[in-house]
């Protein structure tokens, strides 16, 4: 009887353990709900007369040791007080802040009164607050860990004995303080950069100084420049970086040509834009046979010039990209590289890196193989001479040019038969004054000049991940930066599929991720001048995944490539001269780097292209709220271009210029945002505003502080 007794109790033990873990693992999961004991016993499949009564043991202990909140008599919810969590702040101007954590949860709102004067982006530590009944889950913060924003653009309103910031900003509610011994220089009416020195831990407002003087708002530097400040962008190239690569020479010596394969009296040209002055890739053309070609991608060989850690490279590193505003180029390197050392000039012997194809008269690659070698080109070509050309068959180097457009439209239409996705979309450009003054807008599309181009450097970009990433089965790759577009979500998937569906259109959105992809093709290919068009091609693109770089390749989806990279454009994106020196490393018999290290570099990469991205955005922002300025009262037809719980965007068809509907103008019903089939609907009407619908829209202002422009109905 005794030793009954024992095994009986020595088995409880485990079992109360097991159920205070189910218990707690269960309620956390399911944090915004309260359960009584019947519940949670048929949740966790207690069962039994005995397993009921240990339950409620369990309960109590755990309330008893403030686990668990018992929220009425005989009702439990897990206590999340005290559960702490890391990730990012996201501070608003409106006061609804909050809180994304690491592992990419619920976000969490933090009211003003918790945010600790965490800025926009910082990495924080949160603390979860008991959830109130019918109110979202909140936190306060408790540490920050990482400040990531310091820096703020506005205009100076200077008083008497001190001055304030008073920004447009959507981050901060509150202006800065200003002490008279911090404006160094500058006066009232001045757009500055401000640093935030300290925030006190009860002061309404934040302290800061200036840290420079962008100028009088309105003029064309002043306003170019305030947008890469609120990036923390550099609008200024380092005087010591200069000044350091004006010292690397550009001799070429006997030795280094005895190195490399000399492609100098093989016919090569330079494409690009009529404005480029960096001329960072070229194509070299030769026939071997009467059905074969060889076709050579040229790369300018930048790191034979910019050493690991040298200055020019820690700059390279902070840039991590070229930035493209409306009118200028802030380039990742000095101008002594990216315009005249490294830019593949005509008649210049240029040191580059190169993938060397064979291809036959179907553009099928018979071989290829990377190699160092000296290239001088025989002309540069811009997209419209070389698109003159394919037009009429007449010009300098027309044979060769035609010969190269016929394999690259083979290796085209073959990408997109393997399930590469056809996303044209129009660049929106300016023609501007000698102030920068905006005098119309022009849209630019790719012709066969670009899409000749981009076939090679895509194919050359192919060829060098394949040849470092593709290994025999069994073998271990080699670390790699990768290119890399993940497949879309399927829930994204199906919620297009369903939205489409109105239209009498649908995708496959399960199979292969071929077939997936070529019913997206079916798709653009459809909806091409139909009415939906814009609104499906919207949606569509927001149904894909965003590609970065990173060394854990999952491969292209767009491309339809299983090994990608970016290879052919060092001189203005810091991942390919990460890549050319990888190359030469594994080229000489190196062994693996270390993936953790390179892994950051890649994700500091991503990141800054997408900042990079953002300033271009709103630079095109700017110019368009400029040109629209003495519009005001013009009415335009326009399409619904986005849809928010504050207004409709519309973009009008005859420009591309973007503006708002503010929610107050819609004053005939109370609208509700139905964010699943992206639309406005009254409650009362039923009237409904859906993205992609067609409308007419009357100018009503134009903000330049805001960049914003404001419709109203016509």
């Amino acid at each position: 009887m005794s030793r009954k007794t024992n095994a009986s109790s020595t088995e409880s033990k485990p079992r109360k353990k097991e159920l205070i873990t189910s218990i707690t693992q269960f309620l956390t999961e399911n944090n915004d709900k309260q359960y009584n004991y019947k519940q949670l016993a048929a949740a966790l499949n207690v069962r039994g007369e005995e397993g009921r009564r240990q339950l409620v043991k369990v309960l109590d202990k755990l309330r008893d040791a403030d686990v668990l909140l018992e929220t009425s008599r005989g009702r439990y919810r897990i206590n999340n007080r005290g559960l702490m969590l890391e990730g990012r702040f996201e501070r608003r101007s409106n006061g609804k802040n909050f809180f994304v954590p690491d592992d990419d949860a619920n976000i969490i709102n933090i009211p003003e009164r918790n945010s600790k004067h965490a800025m926009n982006g910082d990495r924080v530590r949160v603390q979860l607050l008991a959830k109130r009944k019918r109110a979202d889950t909140e936190g306060t913060v408790v540490e920050i860990l990482e400040h990531t924003q310091s820096r703020f653009v506005g205009v100076l309103d200077v008083q008497k004995h001190f001055a304030f910031l008073v920004m447009d900003n959507k981050y901060l509610s509150n202006d800065i303080f200003i002490p008279k011994e911090d404006l160094n220089g500058a006066g009232n009416g001045d757009k500055v950069v401000v640093e935030i020195v300290e925030w006190p831990e009860k002061a309404n407002n934040p302290v800061g100084k200036v840290i420079d003087i962008l100028g009088k708002p309105g003029q064309n530097d002043t306003e170019m420049h305030a947008i890469l400040a609120q990036y923390d962008l550099p609008y200024k190239y380092p005087e010591e970086v200069e000044k350091y690569a004006e010292k690397i020479s550009d001799k070429i010596s006997k030795e280094e040509i005895s190195k490399r394969e000399d492609f100098r009296d093989v016919f090569t040209i330079t494409i690009d834009p009529k404005d480029a002055k960096d001329f960072d890739d070229a194509l070299s053309l030769r026939q071997l046979s009467p059905k074969e070609w060889e076709v050579g991608v040229h790369i300018a060989d930048v790191t034979h010039y910019v050493k690991p850690g040298d200055i020019v490279d820690r700059e390279a590193v902070n840039r991590a990209t070229s930035v493209y505003l409306v009118d200028r180029t802030i380039p990742m390197l000095p101008e002594r590289l990216s315009n005249g050392l490294c830019s593949l000039r005509p008649q210049e012997e240029k040191l580059c890196f190169s993938v060397i194809f064979t291809l036959n008269d179907k553009a099928e690659i018979k071989q290829s193989r990377i190699a160092r070698t000296v290239i001088k080109s025989d002309s540069r070509l811009t997209y419209e001479d070389a698109q003159a050309v394919i037009e009429t068959g007449k010009g300098d180097f027309s044979s060769q040019i035609l010969k190269m457009n016929d394999l690259a439209i083979q290796l085209r239409e073959r990408r997109f038969t393997a399930g590469a996705i056809n996303f044209e979309r129009y660049e929106v450009k300016f023609n501007l004054d000698e102030k920068g003054k905006p005098l119309g807008v022009y849209f630019k599309e790719s012709k066969e000049a670009n899409h000749l181009i981009e076939e090679f450097m895509l194919l050359a970009n192919k060829a060098v991940a394949e040849a470092i990433g593709r290994v025999p089965k069994g073998k271990k790759a080699r670390t790699f930066v990768y290119r890399v577009h993940d497949i879309p979500d399927p829930e994204k998937l199906d919620t297009l599929n369903s939205f489409i569906l109105r239209f009498g259109h649908k995708i496959k959105p399960e199979g292969t991720k071929t077939e997936v992809a070529k019913s997206i093709n079916a798709l653009l290919d459809k909806v091409q001048g139909r009415p939906e068009e814009n609104l499906i091609e919207t949606i569509a693109i927001r149904t894909m995944s965003k590609a970065i770089y990173s060394t854990k390749n999952v491969g292209h989806y767009g491309l339809a490539f299983d090994y990608y990279t970016h290879f052919t454009s060092p001189i203005r994106r810091y991942p390919d001269m990460m890549v050319h020196r990888l190359l030469e490393h594994y080229l000489a018999g190196g062994k693996s780097v270390n993936q953790g290290d390179l892994e950051e570099e890649c994700k500091h990469c991503s990141q800054m292209e997408q900042v990079a991205a953002n300033a271009e955005r709103d630079s095109i922002k700017y110019k368009q709220v400029e040109f629209m300025s003495d519009k005001i009262g013009k009415v335009y037809d326009g399409v619904i271009s986005g849809i928010t719980e504050w207004g409709l965007y519309v973009e009008i068809n005859e420009n591309k210029c973007e503006g708002m509907i503010p929610i107050r103008e819609l004053d005939d019903d109370f609208y509700e945002l139905d964010e699943k089939n992206y639309r406005l609907v009254g409650r009362r009407t039923k009237r409904e505003y859906r993205l992609g619908q067609p409308v007419s829209i009357q100018v009503a202002r134009a903000n330049l502080d805001r960049r914003q422009l404001d419709f109203t109905f016509a």
